[in-house]
């Protein structure tokens, strides 16, 4: 499988310390990370219910049979692309929207990330970041890692995978939602994460 590879939009990762902090798109790849059965429903539902803009990240939680289960969205405030950064929004929002499962032995529920941006569906530093962030939180918070999704004005793309459709993307109205037969819960939006990252764009 082949990946582009696009300057990232944010401050590059200069340091050392920084770069450990971000996945290559064949690491990614490499991780066993599974795969979703339809995930153009997945993001398309997620569209709809979050209507999202550049710059804005949605973290969403699954169950086994990819209804779901909560999900948030936030912006993302210009700062140096920093997985660590990221890992700690993104577990701030799971822990408002949902218990953790750190007692299993195994995660049974996983969490999803899509981030809406400017520029085309190949590879940056910051989706790395991004990336790497999800990885942990979902740890941290007992959850399978699941799929990383950019959505552009080009359309959406599962990183890693090369799965991708044209709508819904930055530009498109929100589709009927469709990804579960029971009523969705209802969404989360800003709060502590906005916070987080101002913060931390301060430092």
């Amino acid at each position: 499988m082949t990946f582009g590879f696009a300057p990232s939009s944010a401050a590059s990762l200069s340091s050392a310390a920084s770069a450990t902090r971000l996945l290559e798109p064949a690491e990614w790849a490499a991780a066993g990370i599974p795969l979703l059965r339809n995930p153009r429903e997945v993001v398309s539902g997620l569209h709809s219910r979050h209507d999202p803009k550049p710059a804005t990240a949605i973290v969403a939680v699954l169950d086994p049979d990819e209804r779901l289960r909560a999900s948030a969205s936030f912006t993302s405030r210009p700062a140096p692309a920093d997985g660590w950064m990221f890992r700690n929004v993104l577990l701030a929002q799971l822990r408002r929207v949902i218990p953790h499962d750190l007692r299993r032995r195994t995660p049974v529920r996983t969490a999803v990330l899509v981030y809406c941006r400017e520029g085309d569906a190949r590879w940056t530093e910051e989706d790395g970041a991004w990336m790497w962030g999800l990885r942990d939180a979902c740890t941290l918070h007992g959850l399978r890692c699941g799929a990383y999704i950019t959505l552009t004005r080009d359309g959406w793309q599962v990183l890693g995978e090369g799965r991708g459709g044209r709508r819904p993307n930055t530009v498109s109205a929100p589709e009927p939602f469709a990804m579960s037969e029971a009523p969705p819960p209802p969404p989360r939006t800003g709060g502590v994460a906005s916070d987080v990252l101002r913060r931390a764009a301060a430092r």
